[in-house]
Order: structure tokens, then sequence, then C-alpha cells
């Protein structure tokens, strides 16, 4: 590109900010809530995902921004945005989503679950037996727990932890105009909600909130004093992990000194009952040094996780949620259970489409190995697993079994620091080779190798994925996979776990792309050698599915592909920074969002490179800290069966007009729409079927064998 190309593409209106696409990601997840097409429970879920959605944004994108106000930091980003400019249009455009997110919940959620008998009740549409009931419970269950904290002269504003719900209580004193203060924490160890006994014959279950219980009997706490109001709020703390890693002589020790801050970083919002008295609000800013910016009036209850937590649950609603569905196995595993894995394997490359594919799977493959005699290695990167981990499990196993087992695990993965930490801890007793990350780096690369002894000599198996190894994260996340005996991808896997253990600094590769060294340079070529092909009038497409778009350089050269004549179609889950359809920009560029019942998340990048298609799998985004601040791999599709399946999922994907979002050039977004007479395709239900029909034929042929 010449200098004039360049400076046209550099524009800040060519990009958009990075929050603010986040926010627009966010309201396509709550308008899930308010869709129809969802069962009411899942609808429920989506608010409850907005919310938890929203507490991270906060303790960590918000947080940021206000610090670098603080430093006065007034670099503009891309898109033109100084640090103070993007806090006063997210305070803008988070207000009016949290009134949305209410209002979805008082005036549909709520009201079609009282229709269906679950009915949340305020303190005054109790009976008299309900009353009563709820006295007792008060004085029996919830009483002895409270601690009411004063705030005077001799008792400091107590530290009000992140994210907990509490109640601000103003008590009469002799000045009016200053009444005193005190703060109770609703027990974090009770249930925030409570079922209310019945009356005689009816077949509704109804609940109060544990704070509405506690507002009611909060004089009780208070004897001889008269309560003025009292009325709930919470905080979100700056929940950023600082700390200078060049300084840090035992990263494992700065991390968990690090966890600490978390409790007590500063205040980056308070949420408030809308009702709450002005004296109040003024006391509490002033405590936790917020500003009228950082208060958000809330009209319902605080905090929706209980939605996602205690109501969800409830047993006996299962009509009211997604239809349950049994993951497909491939029929190369499933047909004799007996069968060694690594047989399978070497028959060819396995591919898992999660969670449509069952995780077991890769489950059976790391304890299999774990187990075989003839496996003599295990390594593996590690960046979320769930908590009782059956993947840890099995490598501890293999550990114990006096097999050499090596596992890098991410100690800096966000707010799964301690979870980490201690399976780390673990692995280690069981006589596993631990390395806590990389100075500098998250490893945030998905991939196993065994190394296993066989007749003709040593076998490599790999998996590589584009997701985490989490066993319940894979229900609930779309990602993909492959486990393959490749023998120059075995020799890349090899090179890359050297990489990270030791000090081979930068591996020859056959086919693995890694970041931080060669990935950023092997997109960029990629996406250059499609404006090659354009020019020469060869076929030149870029199609890629991917979580976030934001890197600069990667939507410049995106750009300058537009320009070229190369159609580019992008699905992008989340953020995206870059604006299609833009004149003389990026004309030939269509970005399409999912948000449906699954969170999308696997990466695939198809370049058509002159008919002769290249087709990829990675853990990156396109996001400058996956290119530049990651340890990461992007892995080609090099089994034609594995291909199609890609392909094929890539094309439901781009033909969904029920969950799918068409994103305008100023950054908003419309819901697709079904043309007259088009049937209705949801991507994920699409695949869903898919699977069920593999099921069911599969069943077919194994009991007619």
């Amino acid at each position: 590109m010449d200098s004039t190309t360049v400076e046209q593409y550099s524009a800040s209106e060519n990009f958009l900010n990075r929050e603010l696409s986040w926010l627009e990601f966010n309201q396509r997840v709550m308008m899930e809530a308010a869709n129809p097409d969802n069962p009411v429970f899942e609808r429920m879920k989506f608010l409850s995902i907005v919310s938890s959605n929203l507490d991270e944004f906060f303790m960590i994108r918000v947080a940021s921004l206000r610090d670098q106000c603080n430093a006065g930091y007034k670099k503009p980003d891309a898109a033109g945005y100084t640090p103070k400019k993007q806090l006063a249009a997210i305070t803008e455009r988070t207000q009016r989503m949290v009134e949305q997110q209410y209002q979805i919940l008082r005036e549909g959620v709520l009201t079609d679950l009282m229709r269906e008998g679950v009915r949340f009740l305020k303190h005054e549409q109790l009976s008299i037996e309900q009353r009563e009931w709820i006295r007792e419970y008060f004085q029996h269950e919830i009483y002895p727990v409270l601690t009411p904290m004063a705030v005077d002269s001799s008792r400091p504003f107590p530290l009000i932890l992140n994210k907990s719900l509490n109640l601000g209580v103003l008590i009469a004193s002799n000045d009016e105009e200053k009444p005193d203060f005190a703060t109770v924490q609703v027990p974090a160890g009770l249930p925030r909600i409570v079922e209310i006994p019945c009356l005689r014959g009816e077949q509704e279950r109804s609940f109060i909130f544990m704070e509405e219980i506690i507002e009611h009997s909060v004089a009780k706490l208070f004897v001889g004093r008269r309560v003025l109001c009292c009325h709930p709020y919470r905080i979100t703390r700056n929940g950023d992990l600082s700390f200078d890693e060049e300084d840090a002589a035992d990263l494992l020790f700065a991390i968990q000194k690090s966890l600490k801050k978390r409790k007590w970083g500063a205040v980056i919002r308070l949420e408030i009952a809308h009702d709450a008295d002005p004296r109040l609000v003024r006391f509490l800013r002033k405590a936790l040094e917020a500003s009228r910016d950082e208060v958000y009036r809330i009209d319902g209850p605080l905090n929706l996780d209980f939605l996602m937590k205690q109501v969800y649950p409830l047993q006996g609603f299962d009509h009211l949620k997604y239809k349950p569905f049994r993951p497909h196995i491939p029929l190369s595993l499933e047909e004799d259970e007996e069968r060694s894995i690594f047989e399978a394997i070497r028959e060819g490359d396995i591919f898992l489409h999660h969670p449509y594919d069952s995780f077991s799977p890769v489950v059976r493959f790391i304890r299999e190995a774990a187990r075989d005699p003839q496996v003599m290695a295990i390594k593996q990167t590690l960046y979320r697993v769930s908590g009782n981990s059956p993947v840890v499990r099995a490598l501890a196993e293999a550990a114990e079994a006096g097999k050499q087992v090596t596992a890098l695990l991410e100690i800096k993965a966000r707010f799964d620091e301690e979870n980490n930490i201690q399976w780390g801890k673990q692995l280690e007793r069981a006589g596993c080779h631990v390395v806590y990350g990389l100075k500098g780096l998250k490893t945030h690369s998905k991939i196993t190798l065994v190394v296993r002894k066989e007749e003709d000599g040593i076998r490599r198996y790999v998996h590589l994925g584009t997701g985490n190894y989490n066993d319940v994260t894979a229900n609930i996340y779309t990602d993909m996979a492959i486990m393959t005996c490749d023998e120059r991808l075995g020799e890349d896997a090899s090179a890359f776990f050297n990489m990270l253990t030791g000090y081979s600094d930068t591996p020859q590769m056959n086919d693995l792309i890694y970041a931080p060294r060669m990935l950023r340079e092997s997109t960029t070529a990629l996406i250059y050698r499609e404006i090659e092909h354009a020019k020469a009038g060869r076929p030149a497409s870029i199609t890629a599915k991917m979580n976030s778009l934001l890197d600069p350089e990667i939507i410049k050269a995106l750009y300058a592909a537009s320009c070229a004549g190369v159609k580019i179609q992008l699905l992008v889950r989340g953020i995206c920074c870059l604006r299609p359809g833009v004149e003389g920009v990026s004309e030939n560029i269509q970005v399409r969002s999912i948000v449906g019942r699954f969170l999308e998340h696997s990466r695939i990048f198809r370049f058509e490179n002159g008919g002769d298609t290249e087709m990829y799998l990675a853990s990156a985004d396109w996001m400058t800290r996956n290119l530049d601040r990651r340890v990461e791999l992007m892995f080609p599709v090099k089994d034609p069966a594995v291909r199609v399946k890609v392909q094929e999922a890539l094309d439901i994907g781009f033909a969904d007009n029920a969950k799918a979002w068409i994103m305008n050039s100023d950054g908003s977004y419309t819901r697709a729409s079904i043309a007259q007479g088009e049937e209705k395709r949801c991507a994920q239900d699409l695949l869903i079927a898919a699977a069920q029909a593999q099921n069911e034929a599969q069943y077919e042929l194994l009991h007619t064998m």
C-alpha cells in the first residue's frame, strides 16, 4: 500500500470503538431475553448473562479507562476516542441498556414466569400466614448471621466487598439533615431468594428476596433507634490485576498477591435501588468516592445472577427450557469402546465440533494416554478448566503411573487465576512438570501432544482445538478440534512445547503457525495473497469466523483487500471495530453475528487462494493481544473429509436468518429477516438436528451389523 492509501485506511472514521462495539454485543445478548421464540427460563438466563458480562466489563475495561484518565492519558484510540470520551459514551450507552434490561425483566420475563406458576412477591403481597412464616424465618435463619456496621467518628466506613449485596440504612439523629448511617451485608451464604410455603390449594411456587426480608425487619438490628430508610446497594471494584512481571521474581507468588487487591480496588460502579433516599445516595457516593456518572439506579432486584444460579435449576420446569439433545460421538470411537483411540486416529483425522459432538472423546484421549503402557509422555496447555476437571485428573494419573507429564497452566487466565493455581499445585504433587505461563505472555493455545512407542517406532498424536479443555463449557461453547497423528503436525507440536518449556527461541515449523512470532505476519500475508489473486483475475475471497476483530493493521489489510475486489464474509460474534459497507473502503465486506443457545467460540479462516482453497482453525482472534502478546496456534485443516465438515458449518452459519444479526456501517446491528416464502434457518438448531440424525444413523448401523 502506498502512503496515500495507508492514510485513507488509517482515518479514525474507518474504525469503531472497541468498548462501544462490545456493548452492542451485550445488547444482542439482551435481545435474546426479549425474544419470544426462546423459552422463558432461557430468556431469564440471558438476562443473567447480561449482568455478569457487565460486571466483568466494569471491573476490567471501564476500570482501565478510569486509570488512564486519572493518569492524564489522552491519546485517542483508532476510532478517535480519548479515554474520557469513551467513558462518557459508555455511561450513556450502559444506562440505557440497564434501563431496557430491567424493563424486559419486569414486563416480559417476570410476567411470563408468573403465568407459569413462579411468582416473586413483595412483603405487602403476603398473607398473614406467610408473614408469620417470614418472621420466624428471619428470627431463626437470618438474624443470627447479620452484622450491622455503624459509621461514626469511632467506626470508619467498612470495607464493602466487590459485587456483594448490601443494605444501606439511615437512622434518625439529632440533625435531621445528617442522619446516622449503617450498612448490613446480605449474607452470601444464604439463598438470595427464599421459597415461601404456598397457601392451601395453591399450585404456584412463590419466592421473596432475602434483602426484602431483611429490609422489612431491619429495625430489629437497631433497637431503640428510628430507621428512616433502608435500600439495597452493590458496588463493582477495579478487578484488573496489575503487576510488573519484569520485577516479579516468582510469577506464581506475584499472581497470588495481586488476587487480594480485587477485594479493595477502587469503586467503578455503584448500583442502588431507583427509589433510594437522596441522602443515602450522597453518603454512599462520598464514602465510596464515586462520581455521579458511576451511580446506576436500578428499578428491580440488584444483580440478576440469581436467575441463573437459583431459579433456572428449579425442578419441574424442563418444558420451559431448551430441549436437551445427545451430543454425537464419531462412529470410529463409538462402535467399539474397547478399541484403542490411537488406532482410530491412525485411520484418519477425527474432527469434533462441540457441543454438537461430545467432548468425551477428548477426555478419553487423555485418559487412555494416561493408562496406556506404550505412552511415554503427555504434554498439554491448559487455559481454563472446570472445577472438577477430568482432564487434570487424567494428567495426574499419568504422572503417578510414571509417565513424563508436562502441563503449561496459564495462571494469568482472568478470573481463573486461583482455580488454576490450585490445579497446578495438585499436578505438581502428582509428579507433573508444571509451567505457570510465560513472562510477558499469556499461553492461550489449545494443544495436547501424546508420545507413544509403537512397533514401527515413536508416533506422536496431537489434539488441536479452538476452545479450552473444559468439559463444562464444552457443552455451551461452539468449538472445533482435530485429533491427528499427522507426522508434520507431530514434529511441530514437539518443537512448540520445547519452545514453551525450554530455551528454543524460534523453532522451525512445518504447518503450525504460532503467535507471537508468526501469526501476524502469516495472517497478513494470506490476506495480501488474496489481493494479488484478485488483481490477476483469479478467484479471491476471505471467509472468517471469530469472536472479535480489533487489530487495526489486520482491519486495514482487509480494507485493502476489499478495494482490490476480494469478497470478504465475516462472522464475528462479539467486538468488531471494522466498518463494513463503507464506500471506497469496505464495500466488499459483510459482517454478521450469531447470538443463540450456544456461545459461538470457534475460529475459522478460509482463503480461496486462486481456487486452491486453504482453511485454518485457530485459538486466536484477530485482536492485537492475540497476535502480539499471547502464545496462540493456527493450524491447517488438511484432511479433505474434515474440510468438508468445516465448510458445511460455515455455510450453515452464514445462511442463518433466525439468530443472525447484520452489522451496519455505523456499528449498529439489524436482526436478519426471513424473506417471504423463505424457510426459517437457525444454524445452531440445524447443527443439533444434524448431530441427532448422525446418532440415529449410527444406532441403526450398529444394531444391524
